[in-house]
């Protein structure tokens, strides 16, 4: 499944329109996301576009090694870390050879410090802001907003993650799919993982219901940039009037546990194909920078991963949280709320009230949404 676009030629530069982005989503490893790309990059290799490899992970797959040998390959740059020399793709050197088309794989990985940016996908940024079009691929588990069902499902912890805004920056998104069976099957025949890691591959991440729940998820998630893709064009071809728009408020706070309800609220906009806020609340004169600087911290790294995801951080000053909140969802026309779960008792809701509560009462067309957050250690 994919939204068809041309990633260009050697004819076009980057005067004539922006460079493009083509994200090839895999369910797991061993689907075949870079051999694929690396095929397509052969095809337009002979149609004269001038394109090379950014960089590419073969993994030891013998298949994958021989697509690489016939595609010019730029360098990888060396690092030194702890006295220990590792390599990186080179972005100054891609930046100054500045193909039309570049092939990045692996994009959620962390980069070596020292390196020109944190994560992979920064680099891909500054490459299609210096016009050069992309080809990249990563696996569903490693999107942001999908990091929580995934760790629930699969019993690891996904490390490195993309944020989703980086789908909502690509033209074209195909997902490469096999079945569970054939994965599974793969995997036995020592094509994605050592023998020494096979059984407990096959005990553990590569269970059927994990794999069939990843499957689904890729596969919903291109379904969702399809929509929205064809969306935008009936938009701005004027095809039909555009319904009122459905938003989404997502209720912030310095509370540990909040990235989960950011997430959710995410997930939420991504299948609305719609805008969303990030709304914290604070009563005036509040400085958290004095008062709790771990609360500070935070707060800004909860706003940073909001703005990652897409969405537009507000801050409302007004001493009853549940005044603010309750008035912007009815300026603004909010369709979805969500809140986190209480860390209050009930006796202490009884006492004195709840925020979500009031609100329930005061707004009644929109969709509320409680997120149950992870206990804070002590």
């Amino acid at each position: 499944m994919c939204a068809q676009i041309d990633l260009g030629t050697d004819s076009q530069t980057p005067s004539q329109e922006r460079a493009k982005l083509r994200v090839y989503l895999g369910a797991a490893p061993g689907v075949g996301k870079t051999y694929r790309m690396l095929e397509e990059a052969h095809i337009l290799r002979k149609q004269g576009t001038d394109i090379v490899i950014g960089l590419i992970e073969t993994h030891g797959r013998a298949e994958v090694a021989a697509l690489v040998r016939d595609l010019e390959t730029i360098p990888l740059k060396e690092i030194e870390y702890r006295s220990v020399k590792l390599q990186e793709m080179d972005v100054d050197a891609i930046l100054a050879r500045h193909p039309a088309i570049c092939i990045v794989d692996e994009l959620a990985h962390t980069n070596v410090p020292g390196s020109r940016n944190r994560k992979r996908y920064e680099d891909v940024l500054d490459l299609l802001d210096a016009g050069i079009n992309v080809m990249t691929a990563f696996n569903v588990q490693h999107l942001e907003t999908l990091n929580d069902a995934v760790s629930r499902s699969a019993s690891t912890h996904i490390r490195e993650t993309v944020p989703d805004s980086i789908l909502k920056r690509a033209d074209e998104v195909v997902t490469v799919d096999v079945t569970v069976d054939e994965l599974r099957t793969r995997l036995r025949e020592g094509k994605i993982y050592a023998p020494e890691k096979i059984e407990q591959a096959l005990a553990n991440f590569f269970r059927k219901g994990n794999l069939n729940m990843l499957r689904e998820l890729a596969l919903r998630t291109t379904a969702e940039q399809v929509g929205t893709a064809a969306s935008e064009y009936r938009r701005t071809q004027g095809l039909e009037q555009a319904p009122m728009p459905e938003k989404v408020l997502v209720c912030i706070s310095p509370r540990p546990g909040t990235e989960r309800i950011i997430r959710a609220g995410a997930r939420i906009a991504g299948r609305l194909a719609t805008n969303w806020y990030a709304v914290h609340v604070e009563a005036p004169g509040t400085d958290l920078r004095n008062n709790d600087p771990g609360a500070q911290q935070r707060m800004e790294e909860y706003e940073r991963m909001a703005r990652d995801l897409g969405a537009k951080v507000i801050v409302l000053k007004d001493k009853k949280i549940a005044d603010a909140l309750i008035d912007f969802t009815k300026r603004e026309n909010i369709s979805h709320v969500v809140f986190g779960q209480s860390a209050r008792s009930r006796f202490d809701i009884l006492l004195h009230g709840s925020v979500i509560n009031r609100f329930l009462a005061e707004v009644r067309d929109t969709t509320v949404q409680v997120v149950p957050m992870s206990k804070e250690k002590r």
